[in-house]
């Protein structure tokens, strides 16, 4: 389960990005989040995983406060990061998804067996030793999620990650979403390219104004979300229903 209660975050400059978020998710479960720019989605997300601590109110997840007990929610809560420049740390690919398996003390057989699988899985076996700063941003995105699913989190936060990426890149990126869906784990995803997953989540957050301003599932929130700012799907404008936008 992840539960926040009357969340409030105001940065240092004195800007309110929380201002009394209420919701309750019972997982596993696939969730959008989204809004227009500047409604809180990113703060929500680092609160979630342990990066930030509120102001006020308080969030749990998986049973454990993200404040008091941040260290062990970061064990459990992976975040891809909208920048991944600002996620990337080692000076090679094999060398920076090798980076957090190390930190969890893993042995080197383990970290061997483990950075292959995703290696394999994100295409970058023939990237394994190319230098990070010659990668293009597609290739530091699929670097980013590898690095973060190689811990093999139990939720997986996603900020806004379909940038730089192309179609095949975009399918790629969906996929594999919807693989850690079926394998038992929680996804949540702040995007504002709802087109691609509106169909795909069971269920959908929209902040406005550092609240919760909607809740529910795909096809009750959709035909609402031009309201709030938020582009809704070509297929929901038109009146055709949610369309999956990943083929079978």
């Amino acid at each position: 389960m992840i539960e926040a209660k009357d969340l409030h975050f105001t940065y240092p400059d004195g800007t309110r990005a929380l201002c009394g978020v209420n919701f309750r998710l019972d997982t596993p479960v696939f969730v959008l989040l989204c809004g227009a720019n500047g409604q809180g989605k990113t703060t929500l997300l680092y609160i979630l995983s342990g990066l930030y601590e509120p102001t006020a109110g308080s969030v749990r997840v998986l049973g454990l406060d993200a404040a008091r007990e941040a260290r062990a929610v970061r064990r459990r809560v992976g975040l891809v990061f909208q920048d991944p420049d600002h996620q990337i740390l080692g000076e090679t690919v094999a060398e920076d998804v090798a980076f957090g398996l190390e930190n969890l003390g893993l042995s080197r057989q383990e970290i061997r067996q483990r950075l292959n699988v995703v290696l394999a899985q994100f295409g970058l076996e023939a990237l394994r030793d190319k230098p990070c700063y010659a990668l293009s941003g597609g290739e530091k995105r699929r670097v980013a999620l590898a690095g973060v699913l190689a811990m093999n989190p139990e939720v997986v936060l996603f900020d806004e990650p379909f940038t730089h990426l192309d179609w095949a890149g975009s399918q790629a990126a969906l996929k594999a979403m919807l693989s850690l869906r079926a394998e038992g784990r929680t996804v949540v995803v702040s995007t504002h390219d709802v087109e691609k997953v509106m169909a795909h989540v069971e269920d959908v957050l929209v902040l406005e104004k550092g609240v919760v301003a909607d809740h529910g599932p795909p096809p009750n929130v959709a035909p609402r979300l031009a309201q709030y700012g938020v582009r809704p799907p070509c297929s929901v404008f038109f009146g055709k229903g949610l369309q999956p936008w990943l083929a079978d």
